[in-house]
């Protein structure tokens, strides 16, 4: 029987420069990345898929959405940057927050599970969650981009750049599923814990 904290899915190697390639528009001012999410919120929202959400993957992309005023409805934090401790004040900020918390194992360069079951619920949630990761969270912008509801916004961070933001629309989805298909292991279950159903993704699509 296999446990929830072992890889579900691994970043092959020939993928991984395809990973590094931002998948959306990377700044440094968290001010205007709010409003763009707003904006996106406001174009893109789809009744049938429930309210947008805002997505931060990683500890410093959430402390910045935090400092500039938003708290995230998702956060996945790993107490590291760029495979190093984040500093000391980052660390302290997001420690003392009071949002529910749910802690996950998953394996770097993977994804668990776990972290796809935690990251299925906070979308679901109505008040904000942030996922505590033993291991890395790098790859769990992928199936945010996946599962969350149209008009969201997944925030994430690109080394020695900024804060990538994308923009959860039917096109963003097309990229993602492309990547998240490219994976090693068994995608199948990870749509199903994911609650997306690939099959209505291509029919959306294709119209």
């Amino acid at each position: 029987m296999s446990d929830a904290s072992d890889p579900l899915l691994t970043l092959p190697e020939s993928l991984r420069d395809a990973f590094k390639e931002p998948l959306g528009p990377v700044t440094t001012d968290a001010d205007a990345l709010i409003e763009a999410a707003d904006e996106t919120r406001e174009r893109h929202a789809s009744p049938a898929e429930g309210p947008p959400r805002l997505i931060a993957v990683g500890d410093v992309v959430t402390y910045h959405l935090r400092e500039a005023g938003r708290v995230p409805d998702a956060a996945l934090v790993d107490g590291k940057t760029e495979r190093e401790a984040v500093r000391e004040e980052i660390a302290a900020a997001l420690a003392a927050t009071d949002e529910r918390r749910v802690s996950v194992e998953n394996p770097a360069a993977t994804l668990s599970a776990a972290l796809l079951d935690a990251l299925a619920e906070a979308l679901a949630a109505e008040e904000p969650v942030t996922i505590e990761v033993t291991g890395e969270e790098d790859l769990a912008a992928l199936p945010a981009m996946l599962a969350a509801p149209l008009g969201s916004t997944v925030v994430y961070g690109q080394p020695g750049e900024g804060m990538v933001r994308v923009a959860v629309t039917p096109e963003a989805r097309r990229r993602a599923r492309g990547l998240f298909e490219g994976l090693s292991g068994d995608v199948a279950t990870a749509y199903e814990i994911l609650g997306v159903d690939p099959d209505e993704a291509r029919e959306f699509d294709a119209e």
